[in-house]
């Protein structure tokens, strides 16, 4: 009598452990989402060079487009400062082992002591390279001012 509520319960345990035990890809790239966002603001250069992939093309807002090297030699350098980071409206994707994100971007920049806002879209390619999601591609637009209708 107690052997199939013993067995069904282990069933139970191991379904439901099974469920949880792995995380899904949704929830590693929000949590690589979250470090890249946090290294925005504060900078380290093993972090960065782990979250990038080697064939990164990284697109700023501006036109400006860096490989792995020049975006983690200018974030380290502060030509890149940002004070304030926030993500509204992120969406994840993911086909096999491409991902990509689109988020809206607002925040406040600080260059020579000139504070400025933030205020952009942006979408990143991710690929999962030896089990860890690599920032593969980024590229960043300014959103037009609304234009008011006749």
């Amino acid at each position: 009598m107690y052997k199939p509520i013993a067995l069904l319960l282990l069933c139970c345990l191991v379904a439901y452990t099974g469920i949880f035990a792995q995380p899904t890809d949704e929830k590693q790239l929000a949590d690589r989402l979250e470090t890249l966002r946090l290294q925005l603001i504060k900078p380290d250069k093993a972090t960065l060079e782990n979250l990038a992939a080697d064939e990164l093309t990284y697109g700023h807002s501006t036109g400006l487009i860096e490989d792995k090297a020049t975006f983690v030699d200018d974030m380290m350098k502060g030509k890149t400062v940002l004070t304030v980071v926030n993500i509204t409206d992120q969406t994840i994707k993911t086909a096999g082992n491409v991902a990509w994100v689109r988020q809206h971007l607002t925040g406040e920049t600080n260059h020579n002591n000139v504070v400025a806002k933030v205020d952009i879209i942006v979408l990143l390619v991710w690929q999962k390279q030896k089990g860890e999601w690599k920032l593969l591609a980024r590229q960043a637009a300014k959103i037009p001012p609304l234009v008011a209708a006749n």
